[in-house]
């Protein structure tokens, strides 16, 4: 297993590595990370390799997929398209509805890559047109749940049914002073207790100095999920919010378009994107 340590007071990986040209499909670049006692600003990151079982019953195979560890794990998907996408929310000359069908199409491409390995399948026999055929499907019976952080949020999650063949969405209002860069919640549409063995994607476009992520996974989690039960989606992620994921919620998986260096005093990330909710919304 390689390791490496990043220092990321001072630099980050907010560009994915180059690949052979003979492999078309890299794998989405996993950072495994672990807080550093000695300087907390530094973690140290590891190459991760999923595994997966499968579990047989009667004429139909439900596919349980698991993961190694229980350390936090960052994936950067090194996709053409995101970082297209990624680079026209950056520009500042990009208007309004393109900003926010920009910001749905990198969620889209977020969710596809988060959701490998971790949907629900059944398995069976149809009849095609041709002849008998060896079926696959997405298992109906254990909708996937999408919770998006507002308002921003919205904008990420807009093409997730276009993904997700069985979804259901939970929204979650939260809203950060300016001042104490602290967040409130202004609305609460979870469930009451999430079913055993859901799946959650919360979608929240900026993770900047973690205190709303880290609020809404604790609200998550008091609504009875597991740190594995939760995958976090956003458009850009900066150490500060990195390092409480992982310190406070062992074992949950980040994905994200790309990582920036730093966050200013203003809670801003940067380079970043800017506000996401205003430049989605117009307001």
């Amino acid at each position: 297993m390689a390791s490496c340590r990043l220092n990321f007071s001072l630099s980050c990986p907010s560009q994915t590595p180059r690949f052979p040209s003979r492999n078309p499909s890299p794998p989405p670049l996993l950072l495994n990370l672990i807080p550093s006692s000695s300087n907390p600003h530094k973690v140290s990151c590891s190459g991760i390799q999923r595994r997966r079982s499968l579990t047989v019953k009667a004429h139909m195979t439900t596919e349980e997929k698991t993961v190694s560890g229980d350390r936090m794990l960052v994936f950067v998907p090194p996709h053409p398209l995101i970082k297209h996408w990624v680079s026209v929310l950056r520009n500042e000359q990009t208007p309004c509805p393109i900003f926010r069908n920009a910001m749905a199409e990198l969620g889209r491409l977020l969710i596809y890559e988060a959701s490998r390995d971790w949907l629900p399948t059944v398995t069976g026999e149809i009849q095609s047109p041709m002849g008998v055929a060896s079926v696959e499907f997405i298992d109906p019976r254990e909708p996937v749940s999408v919770v998006p952080i507002l308002r921003a949020g919205l904008a990420l999650i807009e093409h997730a049914s276009s993904v997700l063949p069985a979804t259901k969405t939970y929204h979650l209002g939260m809203a950060r002073d300016e001042e104490t860069l602290q967040p409130t919640v202004y609305l609460n549409k979870l469930p009451a207790k999430f079913p055993e063995g859901s799946r959650v994607f919360v979608c929240d476009p900026m993770l900047a100095t973690g205190g709303t992520i880290v609020a809404a996974v604790d609200l998550l989690k008091e609504h009875g999920l597991a740190n594995k039960q939760i995958k976090v989606i956003s458009a850009v992620a900066a150490p500060p919010a990195l390092q409480k994921l992982s310190e406070k919620f062992p074992g949950i998986h980040v994905y994200t378009g790309i990582i920036d260096p730093t966050v200013n005093d203003k809670g801003f990330i940067i380079p970043g994107l800017g506000d996401a909710g205003d430049r989605s919304f117009g307001t």
